[in-house]
């Protein structure tokens, strides 16, 4: 894969990254990670460039002040091949398509140690000033990386500038593939200029370093008067460092160098003298296993946090997350959301999908932070909904009373929007379901995917009571349970519970008692509590085969309420007489 090496007056200002086919970029002293902030003649952007075909073409950018210069020449747009370059300021650009490749197979070294990360940590630098800046510019090179091949590009660049006699540095991980081997691949690797030629690291040395978890030195001898070294005809030492953590499974820092670079008469060919080369890679490979780890854990945090609530996180700190998700039975309270109106206003928005779709990441988020809010876990989204429940992985007592506070929560959050139209909410309407019961809940699935969620017959009760409020026309439904649960509650200020109707549900054999949630009187006062006890005295007589009294009651209730609707129906499309095999349920004649 070619590559484009950026190299300024001083060895530290370098960087070598790696090109994409068809993808342009911008270098620049402010271009990302394509930038060159050590030339002060570069412009913020000054070039793209773009490998195509073979070629790179760099094209100089109108905003560019000083000149671009190819083969001697001042150039607005030029095209390179693998060995050529172009020069900005005092910055060479060279395109190369040098081979990096791990060797299988090397002759035995000629010397071998290997060093412990205790031994190592326990050495003091003989020379402790030398690498002290470099030392301590590590944790911010490594933690404002913004991905890990920059990561891996500044690391580099940091081991060949706190080590000067290595000629090249690379990154590497190992991966066991089968019982016969492990691939081995390089991440991101560099050596210093002139030089360019292929690197082959040795495989033999980063397969010791990596299985026994130490650092290895490895040194080759000359041979009739050939070097006979495996990573390159110009190197004759090379050590590896593992790099410590689950974060950084598997990788590994490899640096080479000659001992002719520092004695060219030989005499320091000693492999004692590379200790402090040795710790520093053992310094900096801990430094980028605990900040690595550090970042691993903050981003399972941002990913735990969109489907825990805080409590329940800070509960789980400190604890192994597989036996704390492992799934297990518990007693849960479903919660089932669902938005009404997308498919009208898709209709309607055709022209304008992207703002609908910001508009129903916005009611999921409502659904979402509501569930959160009441300690609940999200357990899935479908759509245009979204799955909450409660009673695990902490056994919450009051479940229910969470997943109904939720229910609420997001109906008023809802029926506020419901009269503004430039709201993002305005025009959505909800169907909540919620029930109560025995489930296995945790993390479930394939070994290809896996999501944190709850399995059982109160989860598809849920699903079924969200259904329903279609045909009961009440905006939260509940099963018998989840009422029962409020019901014996010493007190419930913040909401009110109504006996529906006793439903047989499409496709079922068995009944369902479902009851309505709704907000206590001072919040929703076009249904006073008389009239709620008016509607379940309508369906006690309604049960009990007196359906004309049944109808008489409902007409206490006010026509606002689109629940009486449900019931007049039924009764009105019979005459007002029950049927000879009346049993007290309403069949549903859909899902």
């Amino acid at each position: 894969m070619p590559e484009l090496i950026a190299q300024g007056t001083d060895p530290d200002y370098r960087w070598r990254r790696q090109l994409s086919p068809g993808v342009a970029f911008t270098l620049g002293r402010h271009a990302a990670s394509w930038s060159i902030p050590w030339d002060d003649r570069i412009s913020r952007r000054h070039v793209q460039a773009r490998w195509q075909d073979g070629r790179l073409e760099v094209v100089k950018l109108p905003e560019a002040r000083n000149p671009v210069y190819f083969r001697g020449r001042q150039t607005e747009r030029c095209w390179l091949r693998p060995g050529e370059h172009f020069v900005i300021g005092q910055t060479t650009f060279t395109l190369t398509d040098a081979k990096v490749q791990v060797s299988a197979q090397e002759p035995p070294p000629f010397s071998e140690q290997t060093y412990s990360a205790d031994y190592l940590q326990g050495l003091r630098f003989r020379h402790a000033d030398q690498r002290i800046d470099a030392l301590s510019r590590l944790p911010r090179l490594i933690l404002s990386a913004g991905s890990d091949s920059e990561l891996c590009v500044r690391l580099v660049n940091a081991l060949l500038s706190g080590i000067p006699r290595a000629r090249s540095v690379a990154i590497v991980v190992s991966a066991a593939v089968d019982s016969r081997g492990q691939q081995m691949d390089v991440l991101h690797w560099d050596r210093r200029p002139p030089s360019d030629e292929d690197f082959s690291p040795s495989g033999r040395l980063i397969r010791e370093a990596v299985d026994r978890q130490v650092s290895r030195l490895h040194v080759w001898r000359k041979s009739g008067g050939e070097h006979a070294f495996t990573q390159a005809e110009n190197m004759d030492w090379a050590f590896c460092t593992p790099v410590p953590g689950d974060a950084c499974r598997g990788w590994a820092l490899y640096v080479s160098g000659r001992f002719a670079d520092d004695d060219p008469s030989g005499a320091a060919a000693d492999p004692q003298s590379l200790q402090d080369d040795l710790k520093f890679a053992e310094v900096a490979a801990a430094t980028l296993g605990n900040l690595r780890s550090l970042r691993l854990l903050e981003r399972r945090q941002v990913s735990l946090g969109q489907f825990f609530s805080p409590l329940v996180l800070e509960t789980l700190a400190g604890q192994d997350p597989e036996r704390v998700l492992a799934p297990r039975e518990a007693d849960v309270s479903v919660l089932f959301c669902d938005l009404r109106g997308f498919s009208q206003q898709s209709e309607q928005a055709g022209d304008h999908l992207l703002e609908l779709l910001n508009r129903v990441s916005d009611a999921l988020g409502v659904m979402t932070h509501h569930i959160l809010l009441e300690g609940g876990v999200v357990g899935d989204f479908h759509g245009d909904s979204a799955m909450g429940f409660w009673g695990w992985p902490l056994e919450q007592s009051d479940a229910a009373q969470r997943a109904c506070r939720a229910a609420l929560g997001i109906r008023a959050s809802f029926a506020q929007a419901a009269g503004h139209d430039g709201r993002r909410l305005a025009g959505f309407r909800i169907g909540i379901g919620i029930a109560s019961g025995r489930a296995v809940a945790g993390k479930i699935g394939t070994v290809d995917q896996v999501k944190v969620t709850v399995f059982g017959p109160v989860v598809n009760l849920a699903s079924r009571l969200e259904a329903m409020t279609k045909h009961l026309r009440a905006p939260i439904l509940i099963d018998r349970a989840t009422a029962k649960s409020l019901r014996e509650a010493a007190e419930l200020p913040w909401a009110r519970v109504r006996r529906v109707a006793k439903v047989l549900p499409y496709g079922l054999q068995s009944g369902v008692e479902v009851s309505e949630l709704l907000p206590p009187e001072h919040e929703y006062p076009q249904l006073q509590d008389h009239h709620l006890q008016a509607y379940e005295a309508a369906l006690d007589a309604l049960q009990a085969g007196d359906w004309p009294a049944a109808f008489e009651l409902l007409h206490q209730v006010p026509a606002e309420d689109r629940v009486k609707d449900f019931l007049t129906v039924f009764i009105a499309q019979h005459n007002r007489t029950a049927p000879p095999d009346w049993k007290g349920f309403i069949p549903l004649s859909s899902k």
